[in-house]
This record gives C-alpha cells, sequence and structure tokens, in this order.
C-alpha cells in the first residue's frame, strides 16, 4: 500500500543542505542568449558545476527550468547535452526551451562528466570508471543508509534552490524535463518538490515489476530497499495529481515495457480525473524506440508552455 512515508524510508537517509555559495566560473554570449557555468555546493563538503541558460530578453519574473540530463551509458556527457553542446541536438532539450523564453539548469547527475573521479585515477582502477563507478556510488549509498535516488534527488533540489535564489526567476513558474534517466528524475523531483509546478518526461519509466519480469536492467538510481514492497510507479505518478504531468514513450522502446506504460497511464487518467483535473496528465505513445522525436518534444514544449508561460 503506498504512503509518502514509505517510500522516503525505501530511498533511506538525504544527504545534509548546505548554503549555496553560487558563482559564476565562465560567460558565453550568444544572439539570443547568454551560456553561464556556473558553481554551487549540494552538501556541505561537494561543490559541482553546472550550465545556467538564459534569455536576453527577460523580463521581470521568467518561468524556469530544471533539464536532467540522460544515462545511455555515456558517463563523459552529462550536462553539456541538454544544455545544447553535442553534436546530436536531438536531446538539446535545456537549450531549446531557454529560446523559448525559459531560464534554464542543466547540472551533472554524480558519475557524469565533470563528477566523475579524475581521469589518472580512472586509468588506474577501471573501478572508478564509467558502469563501475555508478556501481561503487550505488553500493556506497545503500552501505550509508541511503540510494542514488537520494543523492540524485537531494542534489537537484539544491538545483531548483538555485533558480528560485536567482531575481529574474518567478518561483511560481519552474518546471522539469528530462529524456530517460532525465525523465526518471524529473518524475521523482515532481513528485518530492512542490516548487516544481510542470513536468515533461520523456521515455523515463514503467512499472519497475514489469521491467524486472522482463529481465532488464537500468540505471541504478532506479533501485531502492523494499520499493516494490509499497507500491510502484504508477502510484509515484499518481500522486502527482493535479499537478500537471506529460509522459512520453515510443512503442518500440525496449528497456520500458509498454504494458507498464499504459498500466501507469490508466491509473493516472483516474487520479487526476478524480482531482477534477482530467487534463492536467497527458500520455503520448509514439511510433519509434527509445527516443525524444522533434514532433514530440514539439508537443512537450507546448504542453510546459501551456501551464508555466501564462
Amino acid at each position: 500500500m503506498y504512503s509518502r512515508e514509505k517510500v522516503l524510508e525505501c530511498l533511506g537517509e538525504f544527504p545534509a543542505k548546505a548554503e549555496l555559495n553560487f558563482e559564476t566560473a565562465e560567460q558565453h554570449e550568444y544572439d539570443t542568449y547568454y551560456r553561464y557555468l556556473v558553481r554551487y555546493n549540494v552538501e556541505p563538503d561537494e561543490r559541482i558545476s553546472a550550465y545556467l541558460l538564459v534569455p536576453k530578453n527577460l523580463k521581470e519574473k521568467n518561468p524556469a527550468i530544471i533539464a536532467p540530463h540522460q544515462h545511455n551509458n555515456e558517463f563523459h556527457v552529462g550536462k553539456s547535452e541538454p544544455a545544447g553542446l553535442t553534436r546530436d541536438s536531438t536531446y538539446h532539450y535545456g537549450l531549446d526551451l531557454c529560446l523559448r523564453g525559459y531560464v534554464v539548469l542543466c547540472p551533472d547527475h554524480l558519475g557524469f562528466e565533470d563528477r566523475r573521479p579524475p581521469e589518472y585515477k580512472r586509468y588506474e582502477n577501471p573501478f572508478l570508471e564509467g558502469i563501475n563507478y555508478e556501481r561503487h556510488i550505488f553500493c556506497n549509498y545503500i552501505l550509508k543508509g541511503s540510494s542514488l535516488q537520494a543523492k540524485y534527488l537531494s542534489d537537484l533540489v539544491r538545483g531548483v534552490d538555485l533558480l528560485e535564489s536567482l531575481p529574474y526567476v518567478d518561483n511560481n513558474r519552474i518546471g522539469a524535463i528530462g529524456h530517460s534517466l532525465g525523465g526518471q528524475e524529473a518524475l521523482w523531483l515532481a513528485w518530492y518538490d512542490d516548487r516544481i509546478k510542470a513536468v515533461a518526461s520523456s521515455c523515463g519509466f514503467s512499472q519497475i515489476k514489469n521491467i524486472i519480469r522482463d529481465g532488464i536492467n537500468h540505471n541504478y538510481a532506479m533501485y531502492s530497499f523494499g520499493f516494490l514492497r509499497h507500491c510502484d510507479i504508477a502510484d509515484i505518478v499518481c500522486a502527482l495529481a493535479p499537478k500537471p504531468f506529460l509522459m512520453t514513450n515510443g512503442k518500440a522502446d525496449t528497456i520500458f515495457p509498454l504494458d507498464g506504460v499504459h498500466e501507469i497511464a490508466e491509473a493516472a487518467s483516474n487520479t487526476y480525473a478524480q482531482s477534477g483535473c482530467p487534463d492536467n496528465f497527458k500520455l503520448i505513445v509514439f511510433e519509434g524506440a527509445h527516443s525524444f522525436p522533434k514532433e514530440v518534444k514539439e508537443q512537450a514544449y507546448n504542453w510546459l508552455d501551456s501551464f508555466l508561460m501564462k
């Protein structure tokens, strides 16, 4: 039986909060926006970097987005992808939304891009490289009574703190978007933090019981102690109602079973209808595999606009 308290117990202990001590390390100017490399504390002894994208045509108060990146076993790529610095524009959703008028924060997850051990340490010790390092940090958090999901969540909450601290951000219009692992984390952040007002999640989840049934392995943040004893992802999505939530999935997505996606959508549709806001939930199932196609992105951006650009 779902209860928020039980889910929090499954996630384990959250890291201690810290003062942000926000600073700008680099600034790059483009025709219509600025890209800043910013640094801030996520824990008292842990400081990270992220990309902050700011439109030039700022109003006094502007909507904002936090845009967690995907996994894709590309640990050298993190914040750079949604910020628009990689060759493939498919997953430049942070930059896309900045160009539509949002202030956007693109942070690294722990274990990706700038949040990996130094190169010489990864060279000397293969257990500190790639998926081996992801496993290492997952085990470390479990052994300490926490989880990688709790760590990811805590770090993203610090990112929302940063957005909320900016004088040109409207704190009542902060949303989240992500693909794959980013979609998973956008869901969890919306569940955990009421400051997130609207969400678009691309190919981010199915029912975990269906994933286990089909023998599919996923990122380590998906797993926390005892979760399936109390609920599944459908319960997490239903708990968002009436918060606006869009989820997408490809018919040929081999890592998220489609029957589990439809099970989540059916439960969420019923819950949102009962909350009096049936139009605040939407599922898009598209022809294709695990991706964020251009036409689906456009629907996701329009969805966010309809709730955050008012």
